[in-house]
């Protein structure tokens, strides 16, 4: 990974953190919580039960997106060894184009796209999950949204570039593909 490829990954986990930081998150109310297709349960608050039509990929949003833009991207949880920021609803996608490894390259996560990492940094964003009031989630994206690394979701929600042209969205609903 090179120096500048690694100091844009550090950015966006930093501008997340950054924004995060001292805010709380909402409690889901018991008729929001519904069951995902792989048995964990999930907060329909958050999660579309339809896939929104329009969706970009993450790489064409990184392109055009303007700040405070309403956007619909579609990615796979990844990018990094851990994709998901604990203690909130909080992780990153890569471009569906952008192939990821596999267990028969020797890779054994496969999700941290290392044998394409030169073409990662042109294809990610950080996915926020924000309630109503804008403030981002405090929870587990993973039991929350029911979604896991290389899951392709298909987010809504209004995007943010800091100075370097990283892409972040806070996102009020994500859509989980099934079977992907």
């Amino acid at each position: 990974m090179t120096f500048k490829m690694m100091k844009s990954l550090a950015s966006m986990i930093t501008l997340t953190l950054a924004v995060s930081v001292g805010c709380g998150g909402t409690e889901s109310e018991s008729e929001n919580v519904v069951e995902s297709a792989v048995g964990s349960t999930v907060d329909s608050a958050f999660v579309s039960d339809t896939e929104p039509a329009g969706a970009v990929p993450v790489g064409t949003a990184r392109e055009s997106v303007e700040n405070d833009e309403q956007v619909t991207l579609v990615g796979k949880i990844g990018g990094s060894q851990q994709p998901f920021v604990d203690g909130l609803a909080a992780f990153t996608i890569v471009d569906p184009k952008v192939p990821h490894c596999s267990s028969d390259e020797g890779c054994p996560t496969p999700w941290d796209y290392c044998c394409t990492m030169n073409q990662v940094k042109d294809n990610i964003a950080t996915v926020k999950m924000v309630d109503e009031s804008g403030a981002p989630v405090a929870s587990d994206a993973k039991s929350l949204l029911g979604v896991k690394e290389l899951s392709t979701v298909v987010v809504t929600g209004s995007a943010k570039r800091d100075s370097e042209g990283n892409l972040t969205v806070a996102a009020t609903k994500v859509f989980v593909r099934p079977g992907e």
